[in-house]
């Protein structure tokens, strides 16, 4: 970060409402987050062993993708406009 305030902060914010950046990282979350409910839970759903835990466990499993998503693509983004560049 660049200090309180400044441009990574700032893009960090306004990510969240972004709506192309927000439409593609929910895409990604429902795609890799179903798969992963499948892999993780599957077995638990399909013999009707949905217990409480699954409450906060199935959501927690698609904030994962969601977040994955988000981050790589403002690190991409900031990538872009570091003024060194990646340098080598």
């Amino acid at each position: 970060m660049k200090g309180a305030g400044g441009p990574s902060l700032r893009c960090l914010r306004h990510s969240l409402l972004f709506p192309p950046l927000l439409r593609r990282s929910l895409a990604i979350a429902l795609v890799v987050g179903t798969v992963l409910v499948g892999i993780n839970h599957g077995n638990r759903m399909v013999t009707h062993e949905v217990g409480l835990d699954m409450a906060w466990k199935v959501p927690l499993t698609y904030c994962v993708p969601f977040s994955v998503a988000t981050v790589g693509a403002l690190s991409n983004a900031l990538r872009g406009t570091d003024s060194g560049g990646e340098g080598g």
